[in-house]
């Protein structure tokens, strides 16, 4: 009926007055990419009033990124169809990185549920906290990130008591540093950010070891699967990998979730 007689779609949504010549009706194919997502927050399984968070984060100006977003967004929602309301929110280093494309998401980018962040027009607080000021490293200059890392170093090692997210948390401090200084070593910014005292402490020395535990025991999680394909049982899988046996059955129980 739309292509023989398309003004009866016009008639339709109410728009009787559009000129139909100005439109082809066609049936075309649309390919499913696949998408992955920056990052999403999902809430726990018993929190299901609380919405989902899809994180994505633009640093480059990028014609396509609504367009890829949106997409990503109705793909999500048709194949996990989660009970949690969706919500996104974007972060800009500034405005002038975004691409709108107003014509086609003019009125999707005014929804509550689509918040927009600039990190440049974030509150300039004197003592913001350890998180925000983290955050608002990435868009510093280099000459002021420097001097901005080492008081977050120090703004760390008064707030974090876990040693191992502070040494994270240092760690990620140093990392963005690296990035923005990319001819200077590592050991060169280890040195200006007077991190080798520090790497010889023991507070620091533990939090490595126990960063090193972690990972063997992700790893040893990980190899749960494949001991099992293999035909071994949760007791033989405990035993090979010396986990109790209560590990493993909560593990492959998550795994078939």
């Amino acid at each position: 009926m739309f292509l023989d007689f398309p003004d009866s779609f016009f008639e339709l949504i109410e728009r009787p007055d559009a000129m139909v010549s100005n439109y082809r009706f066609t049936s075309q194919e649309v390919k499913q990419l696949a998408f992955r997502l920056d990052g999403l927050f999902l809430p726990l399984d018993n929190l299901e009033n609380l919405p989902f968070y899809l994180v994505e984060v633009q640093f480059q100006k990028d014609e396509d990124l609504y367009y890829r977003l949106f997409s990503e967004l109705f793909l999500y929602l048709r194949q996990y169809k989660p009970l949690s309301p969706w919500q996104i929110v974007v972060i800009y280093p500034s405005r002038e990185i975004e691409r709108e494309h107003p014509q086609q998401f003019a009125d999707f980018l005014s929804l509550a549920r689509v918040k927009r962040i600039y990190l440049d027009e974030l509150a300039n607080d004197e003592t913001p906290s350890l998180a925000i000021a983290l955050i608002k490293l990435v868009t510093e200059s280099e000459s002021q990130a420097v001097n901005s890392a080492k008081i977050l170093i120090k703004q760390a090692q008064r707030e974090v008591s876990d040693r191992l997210v502070q040494r994270n948390v240092i760690d990620l401090i140093e990392t963005i540093i690296i990035y923005k200084l990319p001819q200077k070593s590592r050991e060169e910014i280890e040195a200006m950010l007077e991190l080798q005292d520090l790497k010889q402490t023991r507070f620091y020395q533990e939090a490595f070891g126990d960063g090193i535990e972690q990972g063997i025991n992700l790893q040893k999680l990980k190899t749960i699967s494949l001991l099992q394909d293999l035909g071994l049982t949760p007791q033989q899988i405990s035993e090979r990998l010396d986990l109790t046996l209560e590990t493993v059955l909560n593990y492959l129980a998550q795994q078939q979730q």
